[in-house]
């Protein structure tokens, strides 16, 4: 398996000195190899979560959707939010807004030998397909915070102009992508929200409906 690398759109749109301490950040990221080593369970279905998701969360270039699914690849909750442009692409800082969203919309499961859910990662971007330092930092964070919520890491999706790919899997899609126009769930007209976190904790239920028409 092979993997491009393009230049991280953060470090690109920085032309400041590098502050003190952010050698440290430097460990606080993935490289495509290692997330490829690591075990991460596969997707039997990785369009179907991603137009799920995608579906839902409608979301923007600079938006994250994390979701934790069951042994059964069904979705349990999600929540969406927007990477903060004054934020670094930093590991810890990831870490720090993905645990922060799994605590409001699912309880941990750290009383547990082993993890039985699993929390995948959408990221929408702008750039191409190819492997960047931002998402090395958002691979880092996922782990981490799954580590610390009791789930088992999942797969990280980048979503760009070009479509959908799984991250260290090469698997990817056209549709959605960062410019799709999502189709509407059904039953899921009482789930929106105007404020800027949108969680799903009753996606599961909704999907089953839909499914069984």
């Amino acid at each position: 398996m092979t993997f491009g690398f393009a230049p991280s759109a953060a470090t690109s749109l920085s032309a400041s000195p590098v502050p003190a301490g952010s050698v440290g950040n430097l460990a606080r990221t993935l490289e495509p190899a290692e997330w490829a080593a690591a075990g991460i369970p596969l997707l039997r279905s990785p369009r179907e979560v991603v137009s799920g998701l995608h579906a839902r969360h409608r979301p923007a270039p600079a938006t994250a959707v994390v979701a934790v699914l069951d042994h059964e690849e069904r979705l349990i909750a999600s929540a969406s939010f927007a990477r903060r442009a004054t934020v670094a692409a930093d590991g810890w800082e990831f870490r720090n807004a993905l645990l922060a969203h799994l605590r409001r919309v699912v309880p941990h499961d750290l009383r547990r030998r082993t993890p039985v859910r699993t929390a995948v990662l959408v990221y929408c971007r702008e750039g191409d397909e190819r492997w960047t330092e931002e998402d090395g930092a958002w691979m880092w964070g996922l782990r981490d915070a799954c580590t610390l919520h009791g789930l088992r890491c999942g797969a990280y999706i980048t979503l760009t102009r070009g479509g959908w790919n799984v991250l260290g899997e090469g698997r990817g899609g056209r549709r959605p992508s960062s410019m799709s126009q999502p189709l509407e769930l059904a039953d899921t007209a009482a789930d929106s929200d105007p404020v800027p976190l949108r969680t799903g904790g009753g996606a599961a239920e909704a999907l089953r409906r839909t499914a069984a028409r």
